[in-house]
């Protein structure tokens, strides 16, 4: 009995107290996420407005190196949204809604063309695209022809959201240097190497969000210039789908460009042309040149890191999973060079002790 109680330490009792609690997560795991989904969807609009306002930051930083008082700077940048917005929803929001009616008539028309074609029936995928459209179509429809009133009266919930994560972004957008200041005083008083961490971290996200906002206003333009020019009926919704999926790394832009040349196939063969031609020699530009101008070598990422990360983000989590995966890698990056030092001596210190 001596030498059963000399043999036993509490190594043994921690490691089996963790694994009896990754046994309980792992368990409850659905109540967890659960629970997990629940929080994000209440802090929603704070996130947002957050994110908006740490995008936001560096034009405010400019506007303040230009000699104009920070209160001032605020409101010109809440100014210029709202105008951009207000812009948005009534001077392009009818022509979307043109141009969504004709991309549907010409996908339901390719989609026959094809059928008819190959002897194929396409009657379930005709239904679900079409569902798919008529909802986009009923939705940018109702929000360009209804008035004020009834807006309100349809998306109470919605405004009230964004009401509290407007009001958010206009105080976190003020108040982000004295945010800054305090987590900062915070990490230093836990530990120097704390807020050299997060620095880098800072640094990192700063990067890539600043380079992801100029390559999607750069897409939206570039390729809505070129579809305009070509003569190619959707070239606003195509650009606007460029922009969007510029969050997308590679899948983006292959299901814009598929969509363009399906569209095209139904007007002319001409069209359908220049179409793969754009689709074909811009890609490389904007991925060859444009994309390492705007994010710099801090966020170049191997192109099938960037591919595995994506699909094991849209595996996990759908959607939401494909637009953070790069941004979580990165995060991970970061922190296994910030600490690649001590891992290598934590990794050295357990071979010695086994």
């Amino acid at each position: 009995m001596v030498m059963f109680s000399n043999k036993l330490n509490y190594r043994i009792i921690n490691i089996t107290a963790l694994l009896l609690l990754l046994y309980i997560g792992v368990s409850n795991i659905g109540v967890w996420w659960g629970i997990f989904v629940k929080i994000v969807s209440i802090l929603a609009p704070f996130i947002i407005a957050f994110a908006f306002a740490y995008a936001l930051m560096p034009v405010l930083n400019w506007l303040q190196k230009k000699k104009i008082r920070k209160p001032l700077a605020v409101m010109i940048i809440v100014l210029a949204l709202v105008l951009i917005v207000g812009g948005l929803i009534a001077i392009i929001l009818p022509m979307i809604y043109d141009q969504l009616t004709l991309l549907a008539k010409m996908i339901i028309e390719v989609l026959e063309n094809i059928g008819d074609k190959f002897h194929v029936n396409l009657g379930n995928v005709e239904i679900k695209i079409t569902d798919y459209l008529n909802d986009a179509i009923r939705n940018v429809g109702m929000l360009a022809s209804s008035t004020t009133i009834d807006l309100i009266s349809k998306s109470i919930g919605f405004l009230s959201k964004f009401i509290v994560g407007f009001v958010g972004f206009i105080y976190f957008l003020a108040d982000m240097e004295k945010i800054r200041s305090w987590v900062k005083n915070v990490l230093l008083s836990i530990s120097k190497r704390s807020y050299e961490y997060l620095k880098c971290l800072d640094i990192e996200i700063g990067n890539y969000m600043k380079g992801l906002g100029i390559f999607m206003i750069i897409q939206l333009f570039e390729y809505s210039i070129l579809f305009l020019v070509v003569g190619h009926p959707n070239w606003l919704i195509l650009g606007i789908l460029a922009c969007l999926t510029t969050v997308i790394p590679y899948f983006g832009g292959l299901i814009t460009n598929i969509i363009a040349i399906i569209t095209a196939s139904v007007v002319s063969t001409p069209l359908v042309i220049a179409t793969i031609i754009i689709c074909l020699i811009f890609p490389q530009l904007d991925g060859y040149f444009i994309s390492p101008k705007v994010y710099g070598k801090t966020n170049n990422v191997n192109p099938l890191i960037t591919i595995m990360v994506v699909s094991v983000g849209g595996t996990v989590a759908g959607m939401v999973g494909i637009i953070v995966a790069l941004p979580c890698y990165l995060l991970v990056r970061t922190t296994y060079h910030f600490f690649k030092k001590d891992l290598k001596k934590g990794v050295h210190l357990v071979k010695k002790s086994i």
